[in-house]
């Protein structure tokens, strides 16, 4: 399994605000399913980060795309392969 660092940069606050709590609610799903290994906004408001796990980044993407942020056009989305180094006590 491959690791993805997906950057949700900010497109309309607006929708972002509305939709927020359909995200929220997506991202759940995606971390007890196993696909998400981490997520979080940006403190300065800018948008946000979700580590993906996925086999590769066509399944990455088809995932981030059923985001609502996504389909409801509030976010953009920016897809990074990622190697990650994790120390010894994270996942």
């Amino acid at each position: 399994m491959k690791y993805f660092a997906v950057l949700l940069p900010m497109k309309e606050a607006d929708k972002s605000r509305d939709f927020r709590p359909q995200h929220l609610a997506f991202l759940e799903k995606m971390r007890n399913s196993g696909h998400v290994a981490a997520n979080g906004k940006f403190a300065d408001g800018s948008g946000g980060l979700v580590i993906y796990k996925a086999p590769s980044f066509e399944a990455c993407e088809a995932l981030v795309i059923t985001d609502p942020y996504i389909v409801e056009g509030a976010r953009r989305y920016e897809i990074f392969e990622w190697e990650a180094v994790w120390a010894e006590e994270a996942p």
